[in-house]
């Protein structure tokens, strides 16, 4: 593995969409007790299976800690690939490699990572061993990488097109606690050389409440070139609404990089999901770590899923709309198989599917 001095546009490099073909699929085992509940035990049976599910489609990796090695080896099935990493905590979509391609070849862009805020609002401290995760994933894989030590970025703040368009929010991308002394316009440059852009779309907010600063992967997720499917509420008295008002109008009046107007696809969101009793005296208090409190609403959607070679792994909540969102991807997808996964502990911890999972895309697309 190399440390390259240039730019993936330079060198004639993109990020593809992520419904383009992947080698595989990288996970993290959950065991952080202050961010999931009873020590991640009900959070590892889900792990265990998104994995699974996954798996049935493209080859599944899951980077273990030292001390948790044995018992995910255990627990997970064999034709899932184990490999014992030193982590923070399970966020594999944010604190992971990005991968791009020429057609001959797959490097990783390793950006900054400083748990969502670092000492502004980040979630926890510290995050050294998760702004390792890129660089080891990359050698591992022997792909040569691109290392940004001063910009801070997270996977699940960009969704490509993988033809020169890249959505975004300015919730998160101007965060205080990311790249305060980039301006905007600096911003889209150093995106623009890392994932090859011509154009980038902002929309202004994410999902209401959600601890990322409002990830763009958690309201809308990219399902083909000039199409993506939006989280949508016909609540007039949820925040959530006013939000997805605007990006459905900025979404349609934008053009992409090929001069398209995008198709927007609504996503029906689920009810409101609060923290239980239970579920927050099931995490550890520690100074320092944001805490999960009973009636905290959960930044829950059906976005938050995980396109793999052939298939769609969708978290659902026990709602009446999950079959809402099973039957929408299903029109979106009619050619890969669509797989929901009851997806409560996972959101618990902050996120869902599409979070906890990096697609390594295969080097041709053809």
């Amino acid at each position: 593995m190399k440390t390259l001095n240039s730019t993936p546009k330079k060198d004639g490099f993109r990020m593809p969409g992520e419904f383009e073909n992947h080698d595989g699929c990288w996970m993290i085992w959950p065991q952080r007790p202050d961010n999931w509940r009873l020590g991640g035990k009900p959070a590892q049976k889900v792990f265990i299976q998104v994995a699974e599910a996954i798996a049935e489609f493209e080859p599944v990796t899951m980077c273990v800690s030292n001390d948790q090695y044995d018992h995910a080896r255990a627990m997970l099935p064999p034709h899932i690939r184990v490999v014992e990493m030193s982590n923070d905590d399970s966020w594999m979509r944010d604190c992971g490699a990005t991968f791009v391609i020429n057609g001959d070849e797959v490097r990783g862009v390793d950006w900054a990572f400083n748990a969502w805020g670092g000492l502004v609002d980040g979630l926890y401290f510290p995050w050294d061993k998760d702004d390792h995760v890129a660089m080891k994933m990359c050698d591992i894989e022997r792909k040569d990488r691109y290392r940004l030590d001063d910009f801070v970025l997270e996977g699940g703040s960009i969704h490509v097109d993988g033809e020169g368009t890249l959505i975004v929010t300015e919730e998160c991308l101007l965060s205080e606690g990311r790249n305060p002394d980039l301006s905007k316009e600096e911003i889209e440059e150093v995106l623009k050389e890392h994932l090859n852009l011509e154009k980038i779309i902002w929309i202004p907010y994410g999902i209401y409440n959600d601890e990322t600063n409002g990830h763009v992967d958690n309201i809308l997720h990219y399902v083909a070139p000039g199409k993506v499917v939006l989280a949508w509420t016909d609540d007039k008295e949820d925040p959530q609404y006013e939000i997805c008002q605007k990006a459905y109008e900025i979404l349609t009046t934008e053009k992409d990089a090929k001069g398209r107007n995008l198709e927007v696809v609504k996503l029906m969101l689920p009810a409101n999901i609060l923290i239980t009793q239970e579920e927050s005296e099931g995490v550890d208090a520690v100074d320092g770590t944001l805490p999960r409190m009973e009636g905290d609403r959960l930044a829950a959607s059906y976005a938050n899923f995980y396109i793999a070679n052939g298939g769609i792994v969708l978290p659902l909540f026990d709602d009446p709309n999950d079959r809402n969102a099973i039957d929408t991807l299903q029109s979106v997808f009619p050619d890969r198989k669509i797989v929901g996964i009851y997806a409560r502990e996972i959101l618990l911890g902050g996120g869902n599917i599409h979070c906890i999972t990096q697609q390594q895309p295969s080097v041709s697309q053809k």
